[in-house]
C-alpha cells in the first residue's frame, strides 16, 4: 500500500561499524525471549494469527522458522505453531490463503516456503504453489509486472518483489520447473530492467503511477529487503553472479539512506500511519542475512548486530515487549514491532558465530 512521508532521515553512511562481542548463543538467548513474548501476548491459536494481524502473521511464521533454523531446540515448539497457523488461520480466512491483495498471498507463500526448508514438509510447498497459481492471474497490469491488488487500481513494489521471491523460490525447490523459472526470470527483468522502480541511490520507491507509469512513493526498508532475498534465489536459479552484484548495490544503498547513525530507520514504523508497517524493518534484516549467506561481507555483519545489540539494550521494555524505533527509547509496541525486531535479533544470530 502506499503511504504518506511523514519522515526520512538525511542519508547518513552507516559502515564501517566497530565489531561486536555479543555471541551467536546471545542472540539466540534474546531471540527465544523476545519470541516468547510475542506468543504469550498476541498469538490466538483460535484464529492461528499474531493480534488478528493477516500479513504480518506470514511474517512472523517466517522469523520463527527462521530462529528454529539457528537454533534446534526450538524446533519442537515452532512445528507446533506451523501445524496451528496452518489450520487456524486459514480456516479464519474461508479456508483459503487468498485475499484480494496479492502481497499478502506472497508473504503466505514465502512462509510456507520457509517452513517447507525447515520441515520438509511437502504440504507446505504446495500451499505456496497453490498461491502461485493465484499470483500468475495478477499479471499484466497497465504498467507492466503485477496488479497490486484484484480491483486493479495500483501497481506496487511490494508485490512485485514478492512475486519474483516465490517464483524464483518454488523454482529452486522443484523439478521440471521451467514454468516457475520462466516467469521469475521474466519478473526479474521487469522489476530491474524495465519499470524503473529504482532510484539513483540503489533502493525501490513505493510503486508506480497508472497514468504514467512513473515511479512514485517513499522508499521503505521492505522494499528493499524482499527484493535481497528475491536475487538471492535468481543466483541460485541461473548462476548468474550479476544478481548478487545487484543486491550488493540494493544493500549498500539501503545502508547509505535509511540509517541513522548505524541503525535502520524508516517512517512507516508509526501506528498514526499503519500500525501495521513496524514490521518493514525485520523484512529487510531477514533478507540480509540471506544475502550474506551467499555473498559474505563483514559491513553486513557488523549492521545487523549493531541493531540488534540496539534493540536489546535500548528498546525493550522489562516485561520483554520490544518497540518499533530501534535505536529507542521504547515506543509504539505491537506484534508487528515484537516480530520485526525478532526478525533482527534471528538475522544477528545467523550471521554471528
Amino acid at each position: 500500500m502506499l503511504y504518506a512521508l511523514l519522515y526520512l532521515p538525511s542519508p547518513i553512511r552507516a559502515l564501517p561499524l566497530l565489531p561486536r562481542s555479543t555471541s551467536q548463543a546471545d542472540y539466540i538467548s534474546n531471540a527465544v525471549n523476545a519470541v516468547g513474548t510475542l506468543n504469550d501476548k498476541w498469538f490466538s491459536q483460535t484464529n492461528g494469527q499474531w493480534d488478528s494481524l493477516w500479513w504480518n502473521s506470514a511474517n512472523a511464521v517466517t522469523t520463527i522458522a527462521g530462529l528454529a533454523q539457528v537454533n534446534p531446540d526450538y524446533m519442537g515448539t515452532a512445528t507446533g505453531i506451523f501445524e496451528n497457523v496452518f489450520s487456524a488461520a486459514q480456516a479464519s480466512n474461508g479456508g483459503s490463503w487468498l485475499n484480494e491483495f496479492y502481497d499478502d498471498e506472497g508473504w503466505w507463500a514465502m512462509a510456507w516456503i520457509k517452513v517447507y526448508d525447515l520441515t520438509n514438509n511437502s504440504t507446505y510447498l504446495s500451499a505456496a504453489q497453490t498461491i502461485f497459481e493465484d499470483l500468475k492471474a495478477g499479471t499484466g497490469a497497465t504498467c507492466g509486472g503485477q496488479w497490486w491488488n484484484k480491483t486493479h487500481n495500483a501497481t506496487n513494489t511490494i508485490n512485485n518483489e514478492l512475486y519474483l521471491a516465490v517464483g524464483a523460490s518454488l523454482a529452486n525447490r522443484i523439478g521440471n520447473n521451467q514454468e516457475y523459472k520462466d516467469a521469475a526470470t521474466q519478473q526479474a527483468d521487469w522489476l530491474l530492467k524495465t519499470s524503473k522502480l529504482m532510484n539513483s541511490n540503489n533502493t525501490f520507491v513505493d510503486g508506480l503511477s497508472l497514468s504514467d507509469c512513473t515511479p512514485e512513493g517513499p522508499v521503505w526498508s521492505y522494499n528493499q529487503g524482499v527484493i535481497l532475498g528475491a536475487l538471492v534465489e535468481m543466483n541460485k536459479l541461473t548462476g548468474d553472479s550479476s544478481y548478487l552484484d545487484t543486491a550488493a548495490n540494493i544493500a549498500q544503498g539501503t545502508l547509505d539512506t535509511l540509517t541513522v547513525n548505524g541503525i535502520l530507520t524508516d517512517s512507516a514504523e508509526y501506528p498514526d500511519e499503519d500500525a501495521t508497517a513496524a514490521q518493514f524493518k525485520g523484512v529487510f534484516a531477514r533478507n540480509l542475512a540471506s544475502l550474506q549467506s551467499a555473498r559474505g561481507n563483514g559491513d553486513y555483519v557488523s549492521f545487523l548486530q549493531s541493531n540488534a545489540d540496539s534493540i536489546w539494550s535500548n528498546d525493550r521494555q522489562s516485561d520483554g515487549q520490544l518497540g518499533a524505533d530501534w535505536q529507542g527509547p521504547v515506543v509504539d509496541t505491537s506484534a508487528a514491532a515484537q516480530s520485526s525486531a525478532l526478525d533482527c535479533l534471528v538475522a544477528a544470530a545467523a550471521v554471528s558465530s
